[in-house]
């Protein structure tokens, strides 16, 4: 009987004990919970880490390679076509050169992160991704070799071009080679990006994952703290009715899955009054950390939280978690933010590319528009002789104020302008001078906060500078993209320029042609006329000398046996070639003819078709004593004797050297 009372008095406990208890549970939980929270937001921490430094940034790079791959393809092609593309040419010099390996450098230093968390069951360690980029690398390294070797080297002279069997086999070589293995290269990029979205995807979806755990834990556990909470309340429920009462019903309301709202209830100051205390603090960090971690689910990563107390464990990972995803937002809000603008402005400069008034309006508009800036000017430098200073001239402006900066003219180191076209770099000031430049607007004007200046600069050459002028003030990223577009912007007034200088020479090519061609046709009929006048005298053989007086004073004629050898020739005809009579008579008409052509089959023939009684007319190359060559109208008759046999053979020809340029 003693026993069982001993017993009975050692299993009792007291409210003190009961409340001891329970709190050590309670710690116990926010403990477990603690950990299982950090855990969770280091795992977070590093997923976010690893898309954002490798899986994203080798996407874009794989990206880039598969854009490079095709223009490449097209500039290789481009090379053999069309031979006076010289720009294409120097694009792939560039990218052979420059763009290429500066970007496969770029993605081996990726590739070595390519099995990072390896042991992570999201992220399977895949080195084969490895080997399928290094061949893709290998494929490409030797087609922009073959490619130099077979067309670059090749196809470098106006000769090349013009060499049949060198154009024939530069062709096949694209058809055979270039195509099907760019597309091979293409096709094994294109696994290894896919490769790289799915682990994108994988990423996305273990944070998604991730954080619904997180939410799920920090409800669960927080449900398990009410319950332990509903337990004690309910232990003493007998010893203390108001405190107990209050917390009994914050439990009661919060198994619910209510969040109550706050009373500022007074509690007894002991031990049953602080725990009615805690708990109301409990309820207010719960329902905190709750919507907290909900709208940073959702997002939302500019709410305000205050974790309970500096040692929070809880409440401070989960502000650590806001920053790093906060970070990774805003670096994918910028980087959005520069393709859209690139691809923004890509398309305007190819829709404006024929027109540099309007090419020039759009782009200083949009970019203004797109900078969220309030004004901006856009200068081109004037195309001038060597020996005239060089200007630039403002050719369009956007919001500006135009009584002061119309038809504006800057020289070279002149002003903040021609400072940046002279150094060829980028100006940023923030501290703008009172009398640089006024903002206009309805309601009045004001000094600008900053103003960006940049050159419009492509392969070292200056075409221009932009001018913006905004009340904020222009972010790095956003100096950047204005840097990156200026390029753009250069290259596309390079080419309007070097169009409409192509333009204006096939103008007057072509007006050149036309007054050929009419030179031509008279010397035609001239030509006709003195082939009548030879036939008519051929019919009446009738060589008069006052016929031949004529001739020699109207072209240069010349007598040649059937053989070609020279019998006689006029005045006119020893002065064109510069030869005195005694030195070519009964020389062989092969002393006027090209090197080249003296030997050849079609001079062979030239000769057989006269001796068999066939007049020749044309133009013909011919050579001068003095090594000179000449274009020549001529016209060769063969005399026939009543037996149908040449007796000697007529040459008529005139000097139309001056028509050929």
């Amino acid at each position: 009987m003693g026993k069982n009372k001993l017993l009975n008095f050692k299993l009792r406990l007291t409210i003190g004990n009961k409340i001891f208890g329970g709190f050590t549970i309670l710690i116990v939980l926010f403990a477990i919970n603690a950990t299982i929270i950090f855990l969770t937001v280091n795992t977070i921490d590093n997923k976010v880490a690893l898309s954002s430094q490798v899986v994203t940034p080798s996407k874009d790079a794989i990206n880039e390679l598969v854009t490079l791959v095709h223009r490449s393809r097209m500039l290789i092609t481009n090379w053999v076509f069309l031979q006076t593309n010289d720009e294409d040419k120097k694009a792939l010099k560039f990218i052979i050169s420059h763009e290429y390996p500066v970007l496969k450098e770029r993605i081996q230093k990726l590739m070595k992160n390519w099995d990072a968390d390896s042991t992570s069951s999201t992220f399977k360690k895949d080195s084969s991704q490895r080997v399928m980029m290094n061949k893709a690398f290998g494929k490409y390294d030797s087609l922009l070799k073959g490619a130099t070797d077979n067309i670059i080297n090749t196809l470098r002279t106006f000769d090349d071009y013009e060499d049949p069997t060198t154009k024939l086999l530069s062709g096949d070589y694209i058809d055979q080679v270039v195509i099907p293995e760019s597309n091979k290269i293409i096709t094994g990029l294109s696994a290894i990006k896919k490769r790289q979205e799915d682990l994108a995807e994988k990423t996305s979806t273990a944070l998604v994952v991730s954080t619904g755990n997180l939410r799920t834990i920090t409800i669960v556990l927080g449900l398990a703290i009410i319950v332990i909470g509903f337990l004690s309340a309910s232990l003493l429920v007998r010893t203390i009715t108001r405190p107990i009462n209050y917390i009994k019903d914050v439990v009661v309301k919060l198994g619910r899955g209510e969040l109550v709202d706050d009373k500022q209830t007074k509690f007894s100051n002991d031990e049953i009054g602080e725990m009615a205390a805690a708990t109301d603090s409990l309820v207010a960090g719960l329902k905190a950390t709750t919507s907290f971690a909900e709208n940073i689910g959702n997002g939302k990563y500019d709410s305000e939280f205050s974790p309970l107390s500096n040692h929070d464990v809880l409440g401070n990972a989960l502000l650590n978690m806001r920053s790093n995803l906060a970070r990774v937002a805003e670096d994918d809000k910028k980087r959005n933010w520069t393709t859209e603008g690139l691809a923004k402005f890509g398309e305007l400069l190819r829709a404006n590319n024929n027109d540099l008034q309007k090419l020039t309006d759009e782009i200083v508009g949009s970019l203004v528009r797109y900078l969220k800036a309030n004004q901006g000017a856009l200068y081109i430098i004037d195309d001038t002789s060597e020996e005239e200073e060089q200007t630039m001239s403002m050719a369009s402006c956007y919001a500006w104020n135009k009584k002061k900066f119309i038809n504006q003219k800057v020289h070279l180191g002149e002003g903040l302008s021609g400072q940046a076209w002279q150094e060829g770099d980028i100006i940023y000031i923030t501290d703008v001078p009172q009398n640089y430049i006024r903002i206009t607007s309805g309601l009045g004007d004001a000094n600008p906060n900053a103003v960006l200046i940049v050159p419009l600069k492509v392969n070292d050459q200056i075409f221009g500078v932009v001018e913006i002028a905004s009340f904020g003030v222009f972010k790095d990223y956003e100096i950047e993209f204005v840097k990156r577009i200026a390029e753009s912007i250069a290259s596309t007034i390079s080419s309007v320029k070097v169009n409409a200088r192509t333009q204006r020479l096939l103008g007057e090519s072509q007006q050149m042609t036309e007054e050929m061609r009419a030179q031509e046709e008279e010397m035609r009929q001239n030509m006709e006329e003195l082939q009548a006048t030879q036939e008519e005298m051929q019919r009446s053989q009738l060589e008069s000398s006052a016929a031949m007086e004529v001739m020699n004073n109207t072209a240069a004629m010349a007598d040649f046996d059937a053989e070609g050898n020279i019998l006689s020739a006029n005045p006119n005809y020893l002065k064109l070639f510069g030869y005195a009579m005694d030195e070519i008579k009964g020389e062989q008409h092969k002393i006027f003819a090209l090197r080249d052509d003296r030997n050849s089959e079609t001079y062979r023939k030239f000769w057989k078709d006269i001796a068999s009684g066939t007049a020749q007319r044309g133009e013909f190359r011919r050579l001068t004593k003095f090594g000179k060559e000449l274009w020549v109208y001529g016209q060769y008759n063969p005399i026939l004797n009543k037996d149908g046999q040449v007796t000697k053979v007529t040459e008529i020809i005139l000097d139309i050297s001056h028509l050929k340029g």
